[in-house]
């Protein structure tokens, strides 16, 4: 069977919670100054990756890493994580990322450096914005828009597109 190369476009919502019951990312090392972009704090992440931007839209996996507060002049993070899926086609399947993220930077572009399972051999991107963000609460949610293309084995012509939006939100 012949392969054709295949471009997936993934669209959901990745939710950081640092305070309450269900927080989902720890700080492990706390900044040695008062320096407003938090420079030398490390967060453990346990994030929720939804259909849409509530919480309660529908968990379809998690984001599960660490980023750590890399810059003196600005607030920046160096994250580096892993976009496990838990719902739908590519259930069991992987993104692994290492990026510098300029927080208040309207887009993102952040590359995938690993994948597993659907994702194997695939390159690819991901596009992220802050969607909200409250530091009294402690709650950030980030819209992503992952990019990857990959071999398929599938019939047909070289190249196909594919969007997947999960069946609980339109946006």
């Amino acid at each position: 069977m012949p392969r054709k190369e295949k471009l997936t476009h993934l669209h959901f919502f990745w939710h950081d919670i640092f305070t309450g019951p269900n927080l989902s990312a720890v700080i492990i090392v706390s900044p040695k100054s008062n320096s407003f972009a938090f420079f030398g704090s490390v967060s453990v992440i346990n994030d929720a990756l939804t259909i849409g931007p509530d919480l309660s839209s529908g968990i379809i996996g998690r984001a599960q890493g660490l980023y750590l507060s890399a810059s003196q002049e600005e607030i920046a993070a160096l994250m580096a994580m892993n976009l496990v899926f838990t719902e739908g086609e590519y259930k069991g399947s992987t993104l692994t990322m290492l990026r510098r993220n300029t927080i208040f930077m309207k887009v993102r572009e952040m590359p995938v450096i690993g994948r597993t399972s659907s994702f194997r051999f695939a390159r690819g991107y991901v596009h992220v914005r802050t969607y909200q963000f409250d530091p009294k609460t402690g709650l950030t949610v980030v819209e992503y828009d992952a990019f990857n293309r990959f071999q398929s084995q599938l019939n047909g012509a070289n190249f196909s597109r594919e969007v997947i939006k999960w069946d609980r939100y339109e946006d």
